[in-house]
């Protein structure tokens, strides 16, 4: 299968990349990226071709193609890619608004052609066996869930509002809403929420705290921030604290490692699983077979619709009802 990628303007494109040249029966065609140095610099390095213009890589006899650009321009290259019949594996968060995000989802229906939406967290071994449990009912009814998805700030067009969406809370939150979601089956009908700019210089949100009331009558807390400093082991970090009513769970989906202290303060030997690798591998399977997609633009939007809530809380400073 021939697979194609538009833009390498966020840094999971390299991770995806990396897992498409490990599986077997992939051929990484091209990528497409309007930063020619870049673009050029990636293609040599992935031994494949560099496109200008995505137009032209998708013109290529490609099936699928994986969308990391910033998320301002995931409504443009879809919606290109959907009406050349390409499946498509879209980055978190779907789109920069929910108008776009529903746009994204109607082309892609009206082609014919498989949307997921890029949540690698939901491959991780931890998240995935903590998923068990709570299915297992182990753990009896679900009535509150603590979160935490705190990163390091990661400038550039992340801190841009006109081409992110947002800061830290669009960011961040996505991921655990969607954990949540795909936890309980529950959908979150009212968020309040905090969000502010405390640690950096960028005039961006880097702090959110948000409080989360499901259909299910389950409540959820989430600190969504972008806290970590640089001396921190790794980008960031992904919780869950689960309370059950016969238990409650633990899930920390970086702890696959080991601690390692010299002179130098702390460091990670990471030993765990490639969780994105394992997103790219799912997708592709699931174009070869032609199954929908484990996660859709359904939930991308789900999620997304949870961050823009959040904002218009804090803005109001009032709980939100989420549309």
């Amino acid at each position: 299968m021939k697979v194609g990628i538009i833009s390498f303007a966020h840094s999971h494109a390299f991770s995806y990349a990396e897992a498409l040249t490990q599986l077997d029966g992939i051929d990484l065609l091209g990528i497409a990226d309007k930063n020619e140095t870049r673009g050029k610099k990636v293609a040599n390095q992935f031994d494949t071709v560099h496109f200008l213009d995505y137009e032209d890589l998708l013109n290529q006899p490609i099936e699928a193609v994986i969308v990391t650009s910033e998320n301002c321009n995931h409504y443009e290259h879809v919606t290109a890619a959907a009406r050349k019949g390409k499946h498509i594996l879209c980055e978190k968060p779907l789109a920069h608004t929910l108008k776009d995000a529903q746009a994204i989802i109607d082309v892609c229906k009206e082609n014919n052609v498989q949307l997921q939406t890029a949540f690698p967290v939901r491959y991780n071994t931890p998240v995935l066996k903590g998923k068990k449990i709570i299915d297992s009912g182990q753990l009896g009814n679900i009535v509150a869930i603590k979160g935490t998805n705190r990163g390091t700030n990661p400038g550039g067009w992340f801190v841009d509002p006109q081409k992110a969406g947002g800061g830290a809370v669009i960011d961040h939150t996505v991921h655990i809403v969607d954990i949540i979601r795909w936890y309980t089956g529950a959908e979150v009908k009212e968020v309040y929420a905090e969000v502010g700019n405390l640690i950096s210089d960028y005039n961006i949100d880097d702090c959110g705290l948000l409080t989360m009331e499901f259909d299910n009558n389950m409540f959820a807390t989430l600190d969504c921030s972008w806290s970590k400093n640089k001396s921190y082991p790794t980008w960031g970090d992904v919780t869950l604290e689960v309370v059950g009513t016969r238990g409650t769970l633990t899930v920390d989906a970086f702890g696959q490692k080991t601690n390692v202290y010299n002179n130098d303060g702390v460091h990670w030997d990471f030993w765990g699983d490639n969780m994105d690798r394992d997103l790219v591998e799912d997708f592709i399977s699931s174009v070869r077979n032609g199954r929908d997609p484990s996660i859709t633009g359904e939930d991308g939007i789900k999620a997304l619709s949870v961050a823009i809530a959040a904002y218009n809380s804090s803005k109001k400073q009032e709980p939100i009802k989420v549309k």
